[in-house]
Order: structure tokens, then C-alpha cells, then sequence
């Protein structure tokens, strides 16, 4: 393949990218509440679409956009946020920026589609009004939470009793109990904050419901995969095993979502949550040793 034909080929997939994306902002924007996201979404469409007639006009030839890659991307809008969906997307858009500039001085007409992608990622992070990330401290609370008090309860509990139904039982009696606790006491103490503030009665208590109703959520979800392996494997040992394995993957998890949507460290932030977690599994499973 000579040189021309490997830049048609870039320039293809490029059109293709730009097609899909365009789709992705559109759909974005017919879903999106918040005005000012709303416009900008619209605003990134209608360029990506105009990179993609600049680059079909360069070919003379049209593509069509990935169903599936638009599909995927609100699916996982809606599940992860608009924030971390985006800003991964954006990661693509870098490249993309790169993969012009490498080809300007065969075709100089795609420096504004460069320029473009390069804004498009500024304009993402100054806009985005995400009500995932404005309640990310009421997640991070329930989470965190939870993985240090189950972790410890569910390793103590094992090598104190040794059976797993009797340790799954326990472990969702204490969890979802602290769930609860955990809840109210972030409601309250939202509740607290919010009037300390000044704000009026109908609003402090629906944020500190929202609050409140994160960190519930986020406390529940970590009990049930914590105990999980209790309930489906007969030996205790392993299940404790499979426990701490579900825990570290919870805090990879979520610091690769922190690191992806708020461009944090995902390793410093892995390790400290790993690091309190499995010392604190270490110490209960002595204190379980001593009770035993």
C-alpha cells in the first residue's frame, strides 16, 4: 500500500469517527437537562459534522456512523454519568487531534479540525454540570464505608465461625443495618449543612434525601458483593479470599472512574483505599483468631 493510499485510509477512519461522534453529541444533547450542557453538546455535534463534510469533500466519498458506538456511548451515559462517558470519549479525541497534524502538509485545510478536537476537551471539562460527580463525596462516604467495615466484620466473622451461611447471614445483618445508619446520618447531616447555609426547607431536604439516598446505595451495592462469595461458596477460607478479591476491584473501579472524570491519580488513590481496607481486614481476622 503506497503513501497515499495509507492517508485515504486514515482520513476514512477519521471520517467514520467523526460521523459517529457527531451522532453521539446529538443523542447526548436530546437527553441532557442541564441548558448550558445541552447547548454545548449541540454546539460539538454540528462541528464533528462539519469535520466530517470537510474530510468526505478531501475523499469524495461518504461513510456512515457506528449504530453500536452510539448506542454503547448514552447507554453508558446513563449508567456511569455524562462526565466519565465524555471525558473518555475525549481521550479518542486527543489522538484524533494528533493523527491531523501528522497529515497537514498534505491536506492544510484539517488544521481547523485539530484545533477543533483540542478545544472540544476544555470545553468538556469547564461545562459539564454532573450530578453523579456533585454527590461523588456522598458515594465516596458510603463506599468507603463499607468496604472498611465489611471487609473487617466479613474476615473477623470467619475465622471466629468458620461457616459461610452463618457468615453471610451476619454479614448482611450488620451491613444493611449500617446501610441505614449511614443514610440517616447523611441525611442529617446534609440537612445540617444545608440550613447552616441558609437554604430554604423544601430544597436542604431534597438535596439531603439525594445525599442521603447515594450513600445508602453505595453502601448496599459494596455489602451485597462483599458477602456474595459466602453465599455461593462452601469454604470459608476461599470465600474470604474471593471477598478481598471483589473489594480491590471495587477500588479500581472507582478510582479509575475518578481518575477518567475528574483526572485524579488512579494508583495514589488505589492504594490508600487498598491499603486502609486490607489492614483493617488484617487486624479483625487477629481479632477473629483471639475471640476463636
Amino acid at each position: 500500500m503506497n503513501k497515499n493510499s495509507k492517508t485515504a485510509a486514515v482520513l476514512f477512519s477519521q471520517l467514520k469517527n467523526e460521523l459517529t461522534e457527531a451522532a453521539v453529541y446529538a443523542r447526548l444533547a436530546q437527553i441532557e437537562k442541564d441548558p448550558k450542557n445541552k447547548k454545548i453538546l449541540q454546539s460539538i455535534s454540528e462541528d464533528e459534522a462539519s469535520h466530517a463534510r470537510v474530510i468526505a469533500g478531501i475523499l469524495g466519498s461518504d461513510a456512515r456512523p457506528s449504530s453500536f458506538k452510539v448506542a454503547w456511548t448514552v447507554f453508558c451515559a446513563r449508567v456511569f454519568g455524562i462526565t466519565f462517558t465524555l471525558k473518555a470519549m475525549e481521550r479518542g479525541e486527543n489522538t484524533a487531534g494528533k493523527t491531523y497534524r501528522k497529515i497537514l502538509q498534505t491536506y492544510p485545510q484539517l488544521a481547523i479540525i485539530a484545533d477543533d478536537e483540542e478545544r472540544h476537551e476544555a470545553e468538556l471539562i469547564n461545562m459539564l454540570n454532573d450530578e453523579r460527580l456533585n454527590n461523588m463525596g456522598a458515594i465516596v462516604l458510603g463506599l468507603n464505608d463499607a468496604l472498611v467495615e465489611l471487609t473487617g466484620a466479613l474476615a473477623g466473622f470467619t475465622f471466629a465461625i468458620g461457616e459461610c451461611s452463618k457468615i453471610a447471614k451476619l454479614g448482611l445483618i450488620t451491613g444493611l443495618a449500617a446501610a441505614m445508619s449511614m443514610a440517616a446520618s447523611a441525611f442529617l447531616s446534609a440537612r445540617a449543612d444545608a440550613q447552616a447555609g441558609g437554604e430554604n426547607g423544601a430544597e436542604d431536604g431534597g438535596n439531603a434525601m439525594k445525599t442521603a439516598t447515594y450513600t445508602g446505595l453505595a453502601y448496599i451495592i459494596t455489602v451485597l458483593i462483599l458477602v456474595a462469595p459466602y453465599v455461593f461458596m462452601p469454604n470459608a477460607t476461599l470465600a474470604l479470599g474471593a471477598m478481598l478479591l471483589g473489594a480491590f476491584s471495587i477500588i479500581a473501579f472507582f478510582n479509575f472512574y475518578l481518575s477518567v472524570a475528574r483526572g485524579t491519580s488512579f494508583w495514589r488513590g488505589f492504594s490508600v483505599m487498598a491499603g486502609i481496607s486490607t489492614f483493617v481486614a488484617l487486624v479483625s481476622y487477629g481479632f477473629g483468631y483471639l475471640l476463636q
